[in-house]
């Protein structure tokens, strides 16, 4: 296939920055929302939650009916930022006195509908015109959508005397910019052929095919920790911090991910995408089982290792993605990578709602070290390309 341009990388990062600040928006707002509308402590959790099972919504639709490899991915991701900016949006033109969390709750549930074409579309896009070095491209596009997920934190730091309304309005904003990029400047591949039924029959290699097992399983177990991690942070950097000082703890620990994300990338050029998937997800376990120590260390050491963690805990990802798009079906690349977000998100889901359920009794210190578990089966569900790895994707 022809070289990509070397515009193409850089328009899809950019544009999955900006359309994936989304996932994030309301917890970035949940102290004023709190304030507002009277929400329960655990009303963080149940959002997240519907986020994800929107998300989960979107991608077994979106996988079943084959929409990103039977359809233009640009239009479809054009498409779904615009309809996710506007359920974003949505809540600050709710009538007065008429928002409560049931209506949120909805809202953000169509926001993770919409995201199900956002971010495995924009990896569909990226494996269409990066098929040699798909992991540092992967890593580059995956670090973009870490950012963006820490950016509503960043507003709210910025804009700490904003109203919520506007943070959700530049949040919407950047989506639909995104969005426009990838239409405008972003031409279809040609290297992925456009499918012209749909694909169920490459979903049963996800279980057959141990190549292409092994990083979904490892992917997995990379879920059951990272988003539960997130939600969970303010929390945690609310034991040593207050104020504006959490969202900007929360962007940068988030945002390290970003780091993870891209040197990742660069070391799987040489190490092979299975090594160093599995060396980051060994890490943020090791992360996990150290919490009890670093929770009552001094400031010093608990600033980084959760700098250690937020990097650790997301540089796995693009390797997973990048080992899950090289061993699928070529006509079903779009198909396989939603699919396996939906089954990871639901993994997150039961996650989230069990840890952020449990924190209302219990300490952090002695839950977030079975946040480990994730990263334990992960690395045994690796263990087939870690034996003898190919040459890196």
């Amino acid at each position: 296939m022809p070289t990509a341009p070397r515009r193409i990388l850089p328009i899809i990062v950019a544009a999955q920055f900006a359309s994936t600040s989304l996932w994030f928006a309301v917890n970035a707002v949940m102290p004023d929302l709190h304030h507002a509308l009277g929400l329960p402590p655990t009303a963080v959790g149940s959002l997240t939650s519907a986020v994800q099972l929107g998300f989960i919504a979107g991608t077994l639709v979106f996988a079943l009916g084959s929409v990103a490899d039977r359809h233009s991915p640009r239009l479809v991701f054009l498409l779904c930022a615009i309809a996710g900016a506007l359920f974003n949006a949505a809540p600050v033109l709710w009538p007065a006195g008429a928002l409560d969390l049931p209506a949120l709750w909805l809202l953000r549930a169509l926001t993770g509908f919409a995201l199900a074409g956002i971010y495995p579309v924009g990896m569909k896009i990226a494996a269409g015109w990066y098929p040699q070095g798909l992991g540092r491209a992967l890593g580059w596009l995956i670090g973009a959508l870490v950012l963006g997920t820490a950016t509503p934190h960043a507003l709210r730091a910025l804009g700490a005397h904003w109203p919520w309304q506007q943070v959700m309005l530049v949040v919407s904003g950047l989506a639909v910019l995104g969005g426009w990029m990838v239409w405008q400047w972003v031409p279809e591949s040609t290297h992925l052929p456009r499918a012209t039924r749909l694909q169920w029959r490459a979903f049963g290699r996800v279980l057959t095919d141990r190549r292409l097992r092994a990083p979904v399983f490892g992917y997995f177990g990379h879920m059951w920790e990272l988003y539960t991690l997130w939600v969970l942070l303010p929390a945690l950097l609310a034991t040593r911090l207050q104020g504006a000082a959490i969202s900007v703890g929360a962007f940068g620990v988030i945002a390290a991910g970003a780091v993870g994300c891209v040197a990742g990338g660069w070391l799987a050029q040489r190490h092979g995408s299975a090594r160093v998937a599995a060396g980051q997800l060994a890490l943020s376990g090791l992360c996990c089982v150290l919490t009890p120590l670093a929770m009552a260390a001094p400031a010093a050491v608990f600033a980084a290792w959760l700098l250690v963690w937020g990097i650790s805990v997301a540089g796995d990802s693009p390797q997973f993605s990048a080992l899950t798009a090289t061993h699928a079906p070529r006509e079903a690349v779009g198909s396989v990578l939603t699919l396996v977000n939906c089954i990871g998100f639901s993994i997150s889901i039961l996650s989230i709602q069990g840890f952020v359920a449990l924190a209302q009794h219990h300490d952090l210190s002695l839950l977030l070290p079975w946040l480990g578990l994730g990263p334990l089966l992960g690395l045994w569900g690796l263990r087939p390309l870690l034996v003898r790895e190919g040459s890196p994707p």
